[in-house]
This record gives structure tokens, C-alpha cells and sequence, in this order.
């Protein structure tokens, strides 16, 4: 009952987010073109395709780590586990998010493995978050905003390299002195409220340290589901009507706006994601900035396309109910033990 709270505090925190960006949208008249002038359906369309091949391709990703830690897991598998997770992602109010109900589901059909499972979804969000910090740094210096004349860009564009450049440097220490991280897990693990996690952290890393060929697919995979994320976001943005920054422009918003996803709020970040799309697309942008809650009507449309796919996770929802129910029966009873 008390995460079922916590999650509608969290839940009505994005709500008040959304309300707020759209009062703002609404005192400027950002809807009225919106509703007003055409829309190019046929770029709106293109947009929902390159984020449903995103999502298609976060699942051969997450494949990619499961197999390599030896368990058997199919790409029908990996559709039906992703689509599932993606869903409960969407839908849950209590303890079983996503990333928890593709862990169990796994666990529960290969018996003995339950480490290795927990380890490729931990590893699947460390090297998507990881590789979202590589693809925004890369498009900050290929834009110049480390030098923007906006001093938010410029101290977003210092954090993002600098966080970019640890990861980088982490993931390199871990993976070569492997030999410390059987010392290092039993220090992390004793650490006081985040302990818990660094400790998964480090263990979903040494699963992997002597996988690098998989690592490598998993990050030239994670920078193909960023890339396809910013398409999906640039061709929404000229879809609909008003202005649009370049695509240049794009490969740096998106990604920093996506990394919200991290905080501790609902559906990656809701109300976050929309904030910081909206702030962005007054600072970065080349050619000046566009009028206040243009970014907030683009990120609702790419909030669209991914109810759309969620529309396709409840297909697989609806094939598979009894098994579910069981598998979160098991997830909820984990999770009351931890």
C-alpha cells in the first residue's frame, strides 16, 4: 500500500508538471495553430515508425545481453518480454515496474539463473543511459553549445560531457580490474540508501567483463534507439504546425531531455521530459528561440507515439493475462522480501 502511494504522489508531481506547461501554452496561444492549420500526417506517421523501431530495437538490445550471459531467450521471446515490460512501465501503481517483471519472468522460466537475469536488465539501463550521455556530448561539441551564449546550455553541456567521460572511465576501471570487485560490491553494498543498487550496478558490469564483443553491439544498438528517438521527435516537430529547430539541434535537446528519464517519476520521466523539451527549445536552437510552449506541443506528440506502442504492449498483454498474474504474484513477493 505504501508504494501504491508513493507512485500517485509521483504520478500526480508529472500531472502538475503537465498542468502547469499547459497553462502556459494555452496563455500564449500555442494551441491554436495546433488545432487551426494542417498537420503533414504523412511526416507524423514516419515519426511513430522510427520510434516503434526504437522500441523493437531496445528489445533485440536487451536479447543481445541475455544471451551472451548463456540463457536461452529467442527474439519472439525478447518481443513479448519487451512489449510486457514496456506496458507495466506505462500502467503500474505498485511495487512491479517493467524492468522487475522482465527480471522475475526470466528468472521463474530458467530456474538457477536468477542473478544473471537481474544483471542484463541493470546492464540493458546502464548502457542505454550511458550511450544517451555519449550521443548528446557528441552532437554538444558538433554544435558548439559549450560555448552558447545561454548560460544554462552552457552549464547543461558541462555536466553532460563530464557525466559522459565518468561513465565511460567507470565502465573502463570496472571491466579491467575485475579483480577488486568482489571488495568493491562488499563496500557498496554497506553504503547507506543507495547501497543496494551500486552493488547491482557493479555486479550487472563484471557479468559482462569479458563480453566486450556484446558490449559493443549493445552500445552501437543504444546510439541507433537514441538516433531513431530524435528522428521520431524532428519529424513530429515538422509535422506539426509552427516552427521546428534543425536536426543538428535535435540530436542535442532530445538526448538531454531523454535523460530525464532517470528521475523517480512515472512512464520515463513524464512531465520531466516535457519540461525540459520546452526549455530546451528556447535555448538551443541556432536560428533564436522558438515561443514558449512550442517544445511542450512536440513532446506531447512524441508523448503520443509512445501510447501507441503501448496500444501494441496490451495485444501481448491480452495473449498471455493468466502467466502474467503469475509472474507479478512472484515479483510483488520479491520485492516484500527486499
Amino acid at each position: 500500500m505504501k508504494r501504491v502511494l508513493i507512485t500517485l504522489v509521483k504520478f500526480g508531481v508529472s500531472i502538475g508538471i503537465i498542468a502547469l506547461l499547459a497553462v502556459r501554452a494555452q496563455r500564449d496561444g500555442t494551441f491554436i495553430p495546433l488545432i487551426e492549420q494542417p498537420k503533414h500526417w504523412g511526416l507524423l506517421s514516419l515519426a511513430f515508425a522510427a520510434y516503434l523501431a526504437a522500441v523493437l530495437l531496445s528489445f533485440l538490445r536487451w536479447r543481445a545481453l541475455v544471451v551472451a550471459l548463456g540463457l536461452k531467450f529467442s527474439i519472439r521471446d525478447a518481443l513479448r518480454l519487451g512489449f510486457l515490460g514496456y506496458l507495466f512501465n506505462f500502467v503500474s501503481l505498485g511495487s512491479v515496474g517493467g524492468d522487475l517483471f522482465k527480471a522475475v519472468f526470466i528468472a521463474r522460466e530458467q530456474p538457477g539463473f536468477r542473478a544473471e537475469a537481474v544483471a542484463t536488465v541493470v546492464m540493458d539501463r546502464i548502457v542505454g543511459l550511458l550511450m544517451l550521455l555519449v550521443l548528446a556530448s557528441v552532437a554538444i561539441l558538433a554544435t558548439g553549445q559549450l560555448h552558447s551564449t545561454v548560460r544554462e546550455v552552457q552549464l547543461i553541456s558541462q555536466g553532460t560531457l563530464a557525466a559522459a567521460l565518468a561513465g565511460v572511465a567507470g565502465m573502463g576501471v570496472l571491466a579491467v580490474a575485475s579483480a577488486l570487485a568482489g571488495a568493491w560490491r562488499r563496500w557498496l553494498g554497506r553504503l547507506p540508501l543507495v547501497g543496494s543498487v551500486a552493488e547491482k550496478l557493479l555486479a550487472a558490469v563484471v557479468a559482462y567483463r569479458h563480453k566486450p564483443g556484446v558490449l559493443v553491439v549493445s552500445c552501437l544498438l543504444s546510439l541507433a534507439i537514441h538516433s531513431c528517438c530524435t528522428l521520431s521527435v524532428y519529424w513530429i516537430a515538422l509535422g506539426l504546425p509552427g516552427e521546428a529547430p534543425s536536426l543538428a539541434d535535435h540530436f542535442v535537446i532530445v538526448p538531454l531531455a531523454l535523460v530525464t528519464g532517470v528521475l523517480p517519476l512515472p512512464v520515463n520521466g513524464l512531465g520531466a521530459m516535457e519540461y525540459a523539451v520546452d526549455a530546451l527549445y528556447q535555448w538551443i536552437p541556432a536560428s533564436g528561440a522558438l515561443p514558449e510552449g512550442r517544445g511542450f506541443v512536440v513532446a506531447l506528440g512524441y508523448r503520443a507515439a509512445t501510447l501507441l506502442a503501448a496500444v501494441i504492449a496490451a495485444a501481448y498483454y491480452l495473449a498471455s493475462r493468466r502467466e502474467v498474474a503469475q509472474v507479478l504474484d512472484a515479483a510483488e513477493l520479491d520485492m516484500a522480501r527486499t
